[in-house]
């Protein structure tokens, strides 16, 4: 079984704290391929690009590198998504490697009846964030991400929060063991 770690902890491994969560959640699983954001250099999509990619579409060319991330992220069993929580949402980098990844005819395709369908094998998508404050049912990167695991056919969201972390005064491993007893509570 692969499961699909999507990294967009944009401080780099040794400073995040969101990474050091994702670690332990992975600790346990076999097959893990990692994503890290911080080093792919994605552009978002542009004109050119998006006819390009448009005209390798047409052609059915699905081998053509500009698939590579979206097979990939189709066929993974599971999908991990680490990102801390940054103005509302995540790091501008997982919102274009998303962009990359919703490719029609690969991670999801129209029916006859003009309905969405998900062509993604995963059976979950777990985001882990951690946060400075509190966000109160705002976290709109989550949000988004169940959208996307809709569209895209996966069945099941999970979330994991260490909330608070920048609070003058709190616990911080405290929150830390709150994130780390919902990762243990998953299936």
């Amino acid at each position: 079984m692969t499961t699909l770690f999507v990294n967009a902890c944009m401080r780099g491994k040794d400073d995040s704290r969101t990474y050091a969560l994702c670690r332990e959640y992975l600790a346990d699983k076999p097959d893990v391929v990692e994503v890290d954001l911080t080093k792919n250099e994605l552009a978002p999509f542009d004109a050119e690009k998006v006819a390009y990619r448009v005209a390798k579409q047409e052609a059915r060319d699905w081998d053509d590198p500009i698939f590579a991330l979206s097979r990939q992220f189709a066929a993974a069993d599971e999908i991990v998504v680490g990102a801390p929580y940054w103005d509302m949402s995540f790091p501008s980098a997982l919102k274009v490697y998303i962009e990359h990844v919703s490719v029609c005819d690969i991670a999801f395709h129209y029916t006859e009846d003009a309905q969405c369908e998900g062509l993604c094998k995963a059976k979950s998508l777990t985001y882990i964030t951690t946060c400075g404050g509190f966000v109160e049912g705002a976290n709109f990167g989550y949000e988004y991400l169940c959208g996307i695991a809709r569209m895209f056919g996966i069945p099941e969201t999970r979330f994991v929060a260490a909330e608070g972390l920048d609070i003058v005064g709190i616990d911080v491993d405290a929150q830390m063991d709150k994130a780390r007893e919902q990762m243990r509570k998953l299936p």
